[in-house]
């Protein structure tokens, strides 16, 4: 799983959005999570990413926060939060966001696995002669 935080100098919500990640991150089934920084520098490249405001969290290439109503451009963003709106999501906001990714992972792999499992099984049975 690859997360990217989207951000814009001058954002003031980026940097606690990154030490909440931080803290999520910090528990287990965290391997395999790349994570890395992309800084936004100018509207032309706001425009040709289609990035939605600072800070996006990306998670393989997906904001799974988008609405869809988010304005295109160098703007800060604003999350809906059980605590009213907020600059970042919450911590449990970004943990129920990976957890779900992390168990998508965990079944496909397995699915992935059973489906090898259940061909080598397939073709072990046509080399038999009986």
């Amino acid at each position: 799983m690859k997360i990217t935080l989207q951000y814009f100098d001058g954002c003031p919500h980026w940097k606690l959005a990154d030490r909440r990640l931080a803290n999520v991150l910090q528990g287990p089934d965290t391997d395999g999570i790349a994570f890395e920084y992309q800084l936004i520098d100018s509207p032309e490249m706001a425009e040709r990413i289609e990035f939605r405001g600072s800070p996006t969290i990306l998670i393989d290439g997906r904001d799974p926060f988008a609405t869809g109503t988010e304005p295109i451009g160098l703007s800060c963003r604003v999350f809906r939060t059980e605590d009213g709106p907020q600059g970042p999501p919450t911590d449990a906001q970004l943990r129920r966001v990976l957890e779900g990714q992390i168990a998508e992972l965990r079944s496909a792999l397995s699915l992935r696995r059973d489906s090898g499992e259940a061909e080598e099984s397939a073709q072990g049975k046509e080399g038999r002669a009986d």
